[in-house]
């Protein structure tokens, strides 16, 4: 089970390096530990409890981790706190590692999960997960 586990992490990892074109995959696992902090944050309930449990362990517990948002950030303002927490980035960057790590979140959730994903978040996340949706 351990074994399955670490796949899973690493497979998610792999998938978010190759996406946000990172060099390491420390630089993936940072983007996707900060993401997914934020993210947990905009979450509540069932939906952030289901997403938790398609996540590898690491990364899940990031996501429930017990950080509330305010309000529900715009996703430009999402983009920039991503940028304020990780060392050295811009908005460009940062917009870079939002999208590597929300596409692979989208497709560990799958479509009927993101839909509900989605209905938590203001309008224009859907970008952000590389999933544009119809208007």
């Amino acid at each position: 089970m351990a074994a399955e586990m670490a796949l899973r992490r690493e497979a998610f990892l792999a998938h978010v390096q190759e996406r946000g074109e990172y060099g390491t995959t420390e630089e993936a696992e940072r983007a996707a530990r900060v993401v997914l902090a934020l993210l947990g944050a905009h979450l509540i309930g069932e939906v952030r409890a289901q997403l938790a449990a398609r996540l590898p362990e690491g990364f899940a517990l990031i996501l429930l981790a017990p950080l509330r948002s305010a309000e529900p950030l715009p996703p430009e303002r999402f983009v920039r706190a991503t940028a304020a927490w990780i060392e050295g980035a811009t908005e460009q960057t940062a917009t870079w590692d939002v999208s590597a790590v929300l596409s692979t979140v989208a497709d560990t959730a799958g479509d009927d999960l993101l839909g509900q994903i989605l209905l938590q978040l203001p309008v224009g996340y859907d970008l952000l997960f590389g999933r544009p949706q119809p208007t």
